[in-house]
């Protein structure tokens, strides 16, 4: 949204300079994103919330600027037009659908003078980039851009009569608009018809057929209000954005299409030198809205600052809200229509606390009540990511809307997506069943950034449609490594490559400090694996296939990539420390040598080991491996290390030595191990 520093002025007193002007917006929450001065102009360039149409007008960024300076907000003296002929008898208007167009209005206008627009009024178009067409277009895209209502004007003799219907399109029905480009239509989009074909796409875009120009004498000029939803519906699936549809999709108010409509017929009559022969209205007059109660002591308390009740009323009032004092403590605050998105007490606390000024509240520290941990899921998600963190690992936040087509490189075993409804774009067409796809995403982006060493996380919900079809979340923890890790040691510089053991090595440490024991880690690929807790399925590790990498612009690098159920994984958390008492007596470490085949996992052999040791054995682990000449071709060489140990004596070779035989015995059985 652009608006210029003298356009500004016309509606309030400015003295400021434009810098220090577009700083206090942005403090009140209105951000100029940059100012450029043009021929004795400053221009702002504005980013608007979506929550805020009102600042997709001149009049309303002047508003703030009114509050903010403490200035009287003016408006333009508009005379009511008077109908001069009985020409509005032949005027009609029909509705189909009141929920598709709460109002229209439709005045017409005759013996105009279509011509070359003046120059201030070229100017100040082309300074917030908009295109010179002629004096009656100008007018109405001069108020477009002044009152934030979109207005359009019809060529009076090209419509078959003075009936404006306002329906929605028939099925295969066409029209070409202005751009000269010819539209299929279908029931999703509404048009503005007369009786024998349509004559625009509603709050989207014209007609060619009855564009104004520089032979128009009569024309017929539209006010409206449509609904929202509809117009974004039409013009995505025509794939058209216009200034007109920007400000329709968000929302415009009853009072704005009138005020608006009735100084376009003021330009016109000054500019075009037209007369006003007919005018009607079809649909709501106006929109009541229950008022706010708004206490200033609760205010207060909120904001912890004293802001009197008069500088409370002041600020509202230069907003355009009406106040009244409703008792001693309370205030009654009529919300305009134009403001849309304020609706509790707390709204109207914000508007307050932003004209008034951020850096004007003291800085104080909030009162905490002590309290004992509960070991809520939250209270642990923060213990998660402090040991993530602690792991060399830095937080990423995404968004939860994804592109369907992404998913297609984290395999089959995704869950079935939530679609949305109406989808903004085709990058936010469902809610993210994984969070793989913007994990890998953002490593890519820091890697081509030329970063060397990704080490990212994210904890979030991950969304997807249960057997009966109903929505579903899950809170997932998701992991991503990729690069080279480096180290200066006296022998000079050593670096290697992050894959899967690093993140099994993550994942065991966060384990291991949540109090986990009962975990495994099975190989389900040649590059991946499943991840349990107490024989539990909470997740997978891999690296991402080389095609889906290289889709990324990630070349010559694995991406090792985690995603783990947190929320089965906290269930099994145990923070609970007790103290154990050193162990009073020696134990004894025996070593087994076995040759496997390659397939046999090392956790199955571990586990089998754990079963047949029984109490005794403390200790079970890996000490070395081994592949090479020496062993036959599909084997692998494993020497475990067992440690055994008794709380209540010193244990002798004649107890260890039966544990030792059907250790054996079993891994024999099972697994077909050969001992060395």
């Amino acid at each position: 949204m652009k608006v210029t520093y003298n356009w500004l002025k016309d509606f309030v007193e400015i003295k400021l300079p434009a810098k220090e002007l577009a700083d206090k917006l942005t403090m009140a929450g209105i951000e100029v994103k940059s100012v450029e001065e043009k021929l004795g102009d400053f221009i702002f360039e504005i980013e608007i919330t979506s929550n805020r149409p009102d600042w997709l007008s001149v009049i309303g960024v002047a508003r703030e600027v009114a509050a903010i300076t403490g200035k009287k907000l003016k408006g333009h003296k508009v005379v009511k037009s008077q109908v001069t002929s009985k020409a509005g008898q032949a005027l009609t208007i029909e509705i189909e659908n009141k929920k598709d167009c709460p109002l229209y209005t439709a005045t017409i206008i005759k013996n105009v003078k279509v011509a070359p627009s003046p120059t201030w009024l070229k100017a100040r178009l082309e300074s917030v980039g908009c295109r010179s067409i002629n004096n009656i277009v100008d007018i109405t895209n001069y108020v477009l851009f002044e009152y934030g209502e979109p207005l359009h004007a019809f060529d009076l003799e090209k419509l078959a009569s003075a009936k404006i219907i306002i329906r929605r399109a028939r099925e295969r029905e066409k029209i070409i608009a202005i751009d000269e480009v010819e539209r299929v239509l279908s029931p999703e989009i509404l048009v503005i018809a007369d009786q024998e074909k349509p004559q625009a796409i509603a709050g989207v875009m014209g007609g060619k057929h009855s564009e104004v120009s520089f032979a128009t004498k009569n024309i017929l000029l539209e006010a409206a209000i449509f609904d929202p939803l509809l117009v974004r519906r039409g013009r995505q699936k025509l794939g058209i954005q216009t200034e007109s549809s920007y400000r329709f999709e968000r929302g415009v108010d009853l009072e704005t299409a009138q005020k608006a409509r009735a100084r376009a017929i003021a330009l016109i009559q000054e500019i075009a030198a037209g007369t006003v022969e007919a005018g009607k209205s079809q649909g709501l007059a106006k929109t009541k809205t229950p008022p706010i109660s708004l206490n200033p002591d609760y205010a207060e308390r909120l904001l912890g600052a004293k802001i009197e009740t008069n500088k409370i009323k002041s600020i509202l009032n230069y907003l355009g809200f009406a106040v009244k004092l409703k008792k001693k403590d309370s205030l009654s605050v009529n919300v305009p229509g134009y403001r849309q998105d304020v609706k509790k007490e707390i709204d109207l606390i914000e508007e307050i606390a932003r004209i008034y000024g951020y850096d004007r509240i003291p800085r104080t520290l909030p009162r905490v009540a002590p309290q004992l941990s509960s070991g809520t899921t939250w209270e642990l998600v923060g213990l998660v990511k402090n040991i993530l963190v602690g792991c060399g690992l830095n937080e990423v936040i995404t968004y939860s809307l994804i592109e369907r087509g992404g998913l297609k490189d984290f395999g089959a075993g995704i869950s079935l997506p939530v679609e949305i409804a109406n989808p903004l774009s085709k990058e936010q067409e469902i809610l993210r069943p994984t969070l793989l796809l913007n994990l890998t995403k953002c490593a890519a982006h820091n890697l081509n950034q030329k970063q060397e060493l990704v080490q990212i996380f994210e904890i979030a919900k991950a969304f997807s449609l249960a057997q009966n079809l109903k929505a579903q979340e899950e809170l997932v923890l998701a992991i991503a490594l990729c690069g080279n890790k480096s180290w200066i040691l006296p022998q000079g510089k050593v670096s290697y490559e992050l894959g899967i053991l690093d993140l099994k090595g993550i994942v065991k440490t966060l384990f291991t400090r949540l109090g986990i024991k009962d975990y495994t880690f099975e190989t389900e690929s040649n590059v991946g694996a499943a991840i349990f807790v107490e024989r539990i399925k909470v997740g997978v590790m891999n690296i991402l296939p080389r095609e889906a990498a290289e889709r990324l612009d990630i070349k010559n690098k694995n991406l090792a990539l985690a995603e783990l159920n947190l929320e089965l994984i906290l269930k099994h958390a145990k923070l609970e420390k007790k103290f154990i008492s050193l162990p009073l007596y020696p134990g004894i470490t025996r070593d087994l040598s076995i040759l496997v085949k390659e397939e046999v996992s090392l956790s199955a052999i571990l586990s089998e080991i754990k079963e047949k040791a029984g109490l005794i054995l403390e200790e079970v682990k890996l000490s070395d491996f081994y592949k090479g000449k020496q062993v036959p071709a599909g084997f692998k060489s494993l020497t475990i290390s067992c440690f055994f140990r008794s709380a209540q004596r010193t244990l002798v070779e004649t107890e260890v030595q039966p544990v030792l035989s059907a250790i054996s015995q079993a891994l024999s059985e099972k697994f077909s191990a050969q001992f060395r």
